[in-house]
């Protein structure tokens, strides 16, 4: 049963969820009262109640005599509904909406991204002057459907930087790295399909895949990638569509794919006909690169590997502008979808971004930005030790630490994570709590925590209140 819920309202969320994923189609006949009984553990005057509430809510509608249906036409589609009946503070939409919402004064050690002024600023106002001076069609028209071609060849020579083979023809511009994504997956998933994640992964993953309505499965991740021999397993077992995992820098753990392991996955995933989209939103953020899967496989002849990115988090998240790298015989597909959906991308944004990338100042700010965090690091981590609070890896690059909590503090046995971030919310702190990334929900012990947004003492006071350390 899901926690808090009634047995009518558990059974009542299990029917809406299945006509949300398109497991009962309009039309479809539920359950008998008897069998629903059996299959929910319940007795025939529970299910009675719960169906009669969804006839009353439109949901469903009853036949005299022949049991209940799916209303015709399906309801509106409500994320909300899809997927398991989370605590709303490990539920990824509202925790992004949470930190996307929050006042200037909130406190965002659970967020995503840098401080502004950690960001290339200076560089972004130049791009935005020379931007402003140039031909007026730069301010006013729509781009081709590929993208501004100066930029996807910079882009090629800046792949190159990290083993990948692609020609500007080969890359496709997006509004974002999440516009990317939602692409590959309109073009690649049917609904009830099933898509792999690492477990822990990005928790937006799995708000946008509830989108496309698909099963989703989590495969346990280490401290140098997917765990190869559950990969595999879960290759066997349920045939996935797709697998999308983070390249160089892992979100939210922060470790880095091994060579051996990028083989291991490539091979089994070459073997079962998987998908594999690689989003390197964090490549600016390394220091000593790590393999990419696309650099591995190619992006030519069999290859199923869709390498993707960004510059939401180095420049601005301000000014939308991603990427789409993968063998050509995809791209008139996803062309179209991107025309369809879009119609045609600005011109602006990627001329900023192009001005950005290519200014003699960035590479500097990345070397200030390395540094900075790295400085970061040193001042958090014995913070958070004074509370119990331990790193799962100690990441040699990027803003986040996957910690897990202490067992002797005032917080619950079960869920501390959550509750935790309950607690610390009323005080004005957006946390990041471990189950937000977890397919599983075996992370309630663990917490992302952002270095750069760590900065202030009033952090670790209040977690020290909340969780009952004294002398903090």
């Amino acid at each position: 049963m899901h926690s808090g819920f009634t047995k009518i309202e558990t059974l009542m969320a299990d029917v809406k969820t299945k006509i949300a994923t398109m497991s009962y189609l309009p039309g479809t006949r539920l359950p008998s009262v008897r069998a629903a009984a059996n299959t929910h553990q319940v007795s025939p005057s529970t299910v009675v109640e719960a169906y009669e509430r969804l006839v009353t809510k439109g949901i469903i509608y009853a036949k005299a005599g022949a049991g209940f249906y799916v209303a015709e036409p399906t309801t509106p589609l409500s994320l909300a509904e899809i997927g398991p009946k989370l605590d709303r503070v490990v539920d990824p939409l509202w925790v992004s909406r949470q930190a996307l919402e929050s006042s200037d004064e909130a406190l965002k050690p659970g967020c995503g991204w840098l401080p502004a002024d950690w960001l290339y600023e200076e560089g972004m106002r130049r791009g935005l002057r020379r931007a402003a001076k140039a031909d007026a069609s730069v301010m006013s028209n729509y781009a081709t459907p590929m993208g501004q071609p100066e930029l996807r060849q910079f882009l090629a020579r800046r792949m190159a930087n990290v083993g990948i083979t692609a020609e500007p023809t080969q890359i496709m511009l997006t509004d974002s790295g999440t516009h990317a994504i939602d692409l590959i997956c309109r073009y690649l998933l049917r609904p009830n399909d099933t898509v792999v994640v690492d477990d822990p992964c990005y928790f937006n993953f799995h708000a946008l895949l509830r989108a496309h309505r698909v099963k989703v499965v989590g495969v346990p991740y280490t401290a140098h990638g997917a765990d190869v021999t559950a990969y595999a397993n879960i290759l066997n077992e349920h045939k996935p569509r797709l697998y999308i995992t983070n390249a160089a820098i892992h979100n939210p753990t922060g470790a880095t794919l091994s060579a051996t392991t990028a083989h291991h996955i490539l091979q089994l995933a070459s073997a079962a006909g998987t998908y594999i989209i690689e989003d390197d939103i964090f490549a600016d953020f390394e220091i000593t690169p790590a393999p990419r899967l696309a650099a591995l496989a190619g992006l030519q002849g069999a290859s199923q590997v869709f390498y993707i990115g960004s510059f939401s988090k180095t420049l601005s998240a301000s000014l939308r502008c991603g990427f789409i790298t993968t063998n050509p015989r995809f791209l008139e597909g996803l062309l179209d979808l991107k025309i369809a959906t879009g119609f045609g991308g600005g011109q602006l944004a990627a001329s900023v971004v192009l001005s950005a990338l290519s200014d003699s100042g960035y590479r500097k700010h990345l070397s200030h930005l390395h540094s900075r965090l790295a400085q970061a690091r040193t001042h958090v981590l014995p913070r958070l030790a004074k509370l119990g609070i331990t790193p799962w890896i100690l990441p040699q690059a990027g803003m986040f630490l996957w910690c897990q909590l202490p067992t002797d503090s005032k917080l619950p046995k079960h869920n501390r994570a959550s509750e935790l971030a309950r607690q610390c919310l009323a005080h004005g702190i957006v946390l990041a709590p471990g189950n937000t990334f977890s397919q599983a929900q075996n992370a309630e012990d663990f917490m992302r925590f952002n270095v750069a947004q760590s900065n202030d003492g009033r952090i670790f006071e209040v977690l020290a209140e909340v969780m009952g350390k004294t002398g903090f």
